[in-house]
């Protein structure tokens, strides 16, 4: 190790978390932004407890709502460890967005001047260890049966830049429709539902996890975002993840969709 850069404490925390990794289902659940915690040696990256709390730090309420979706649907869930200041899952290795210096405003001290050697390192302590967990998993669940669905949750912050959000729930996808169009569907017959398709982000821009792990393989796969005032407290997060689950459960019953398809 070289001394001039950090390092874990025995007390810091797994770079990703599994959750009922034994989970028979052909279906892996993924949550990028779940955790905001920093390692104990790093200073909290120049930021106070109230900053890490933010939206900035992680997609509150996301890492409840995967934890009860695994356990509906008796599926494995792969969730980051660490914040995403300190390095974002769900962005290419380089992305001017990956290491942020800034987030909504707020300036993230610890990231400013980053060393090549630095960025090499966080790639290597937190990036690579999650996706390689969601390999192996997405490998277990297809050698040993169908080809498996994956599904990725987060949350978004009711206002970004200025600009309120309407929507409640979005459904980011790219090119394979096979899960986003049906759960489309059956989202658009909720009552009082506001619904954004690729939206507040879209599918097409911003999607490293799915495009990597599923897109890459004809995988069927979506991403739900969830607003994060809907998922303030235990009820909000039991609420969603009964719908988000209900419209999963409508698609999924499609058994066709576990098949490779590249599109």
């Amino acid at each position: 190790m070289n001394p001039a850069l950090p390092s874990l404490h025995s007390g810091d925390p797994s770079p990703f978390k599994l959750f009922n990794p034994d989970g028979k289902a052909s279906l892996v659940l993924v949550c990028d932004h779940a955790s905001n915690t920093i390692p104990r040696g790093m200073n909290n990256l120049g930021l106070d407890g109230f900053e890490l709390a933010q939206h900035i730090a992680w997609d509150i309420g996301a890492a409840e709502v995967t934890h009860r979706l695994a356990e509906r649907f008796d599926a494995p869930a792969v969730l980051s460890g660490y914040s995403r200041l300190l390095i974002d899952c769900n962005r290419p290795p380089g992305d001017p967005g990956s290491i942020p210096t800034t987030s909504d405003g707020i300036l993230i001290p610890g990231n400013y001047n980053l060393s090549d050697a630095e960025a090499d390192w966080r790639l290597e302590t937190f990036f690579w260890p999650y996706h390689h967990t969601i390999t192996n998993m997405l490998a277990h669940l297809w050698r040993h049966g169908r080809a498996p669905a994956l599904v990725s949750i987060h949350s978004f912050t009711p206002q970004m830049n200025g600009y309120r959000r309407p929507w409640q729930v979005g459904i980011l996808w790219n090119r394979d429709p096979r899960l986003a169009l049906p759960i489309l569907d059956w989202l658009h017959e909720y009552p009082g539902l506001y619904l954004g398709d690729n939206e507040p982000y879209s599918g097409r821009d911003v999607g490293f996890t799915m495009d990597t792990h599923a897109g890459a393989a004809g995988l069927p796969h979506v991403e739900f975002e969830i607003r994060q005032d809907l998922l303030a407290d235990a009820d909000g997060c039991q609420r969603w993840a009964q719908i988000v689950g209900d419209s999963m459960e409508a698609a999924l019953q499609n058994y066709s969709i576990h098949t490779v398809v590249h599109f």
